[in-house]
């Protein structure tokens, strides 16, 4: 048990900074490019706070069905789920923070492209997704102030739900919006084709299938953990 005590801690330790070290890698291999709205300092901490935002809302989308469908009330508790509420409404604002930030050096630094980068992701052809995106990361996570709307279960189990499909829009917005780029012989609109689409159903349903695999054959507990 000694062992098994201090492997735990061990792994858990290393598993934290690898969501940093992972996410900040990924967001720099953007920043390092030169096309505007890409070119910026602040990816890696917006890209670290957005996974540990888009986890949490995830992990609680699954947890509130498996907690029914399990009974496991007495173990995932509201006090649980609450506090999971106050870490998504906190790493909600600092997106949101980071959003606002973008919009604020593009006007700052003068650089024309990336003004133009950002008034069209945001008044053009693509508004409805930049909206959408804001939406569901910044506004819908101040319900969490409400400490009744915290302990909610269909309240906290819809908001995860608009913070999955924010999180889903705002990797849309970084990549899709750039269609408008120096050339304007290559300006388009994207139509995501059945393909797309196919794709996308797909990527859910391998998701969903690994996960209920999980549930069948692995203890969703420890047994330690309950003991």
């Amino acid at each position: 048990w000694k062992h098994y005590e201090m492997a735990y801690l061990i792994l858990a330790g290393i598993s934290t900074p690898l969501v940093l070290s992972v996410h900040s890698i990924v967001s720099t291999d953007f920043a390092t490019s030169i096309l505007p709205g890409w070119h910026t300092t602040i990816f890696p901490p917006y890209f670290v706070a957005g996974a540990i935002f888009s986890g949490f809302a995830m992990v609680m989308t699954l947890a509130i069905v498996a907690r029914k469908i399990y009974k496991l009330e007495n173990i995932i508790t509201l006090y649980h789920l609450e506090n999971m509420n106050k870490i998504m409404m906190v790493t909600g604002m600092m997106v949101g923070y980071a959003y606002s930030c973008e919009f604020f050096i593009a006007w700052y630094s003068g650089n024309a492209f990336e003004r133009f980068a950002f008034s069209n992701r945001a008044f053009g052809p693509y508004w409805w997704s930049y909206f959408s995106m804001i939406f569901c990361n910044v506004v819908v996570p101040q319900i969490f102030w409400v400490k009744k709307f915290r302990r909610s279960i269909p309240i906290m189990f819809v908001a995860s739900l608009f913070i999955n499909v924010g999180m889903w829009f705002e990797r849309f917005v970084i990549i899709v919006t750039l269609s408008r780029d120096y050339l304007p012989s290559s300006w388009d609109y994207y139509r995501p084709t059945q393909w797309d689409w196919f794709t996308l159903l797909g990527s859910f349903g391998l998701f969903f299938t690994l996960f209920l695999l999980f549930l069948r054959f692995l203890p969703m507990i420890a047994m330690a953990e309950i003991k």
